[in-house]
């Protein structure tokens, strides 16, 4: 049975990407883009929605600066560049994903302005009955 749209990932199609190891932390612990990119203070997915967005030189050279000021000693065994060029690899080749967690969101306040409504008719509802008896 798959879950509900709203128990699901955001750019699900990114995982690859942001589930990947950039390296490990001195304790061992696995570093993924993911945590990386929270690190820094950037929304994953919408950076690696820019990043898919983008031509993927650029992307590269974009993720190889965001890795170098990665404060973790113990990186993979390849530089910045040649890390951000196999990670880069693993985004999709459709750049559809941006729309779908637009809309999602959209819909999600669209579904939020509807229940407030229908609460407040209830409520009205409600208060014009108890006012007949």
């Amino acid at each position: 049975m798959a879950l509900p749209v709203r128990f699901s990932l955001l750019q699900s199609d990114l995982n690859e990407f942001l589930f990947a190891s950039v390296g490990a932390e001195d304790n061992g612990m696995p570093v993924s883009v993911l945590s990386a990119l929270t690190r820094l203070g950037v929304d994953p997915w919408t950076e690696a929605a820019r990043f898919a967005a983008l031509p993927k030189t650029s992307a590269a050279a974009a993720l190889a600066q965001l890795i170098g000021r990665l404060p973790v000693e113990r990186l993979a065994s390849l530089d910045s560049t040649e890390l951000a060029v196999r990670l880069i690899e693993l985004l999709p080749v459709n750049q559809g994903a941006v729309a779908p967690a637009r809309e999602f969101l959209h819909a999600t306040a669209e579904r939020r302005v509807q229940v407030t409504v229908w609460l407040a008719c209830l409520g009205l509802g409600t208060a014009a009955l108890c006012a007949f008896f």
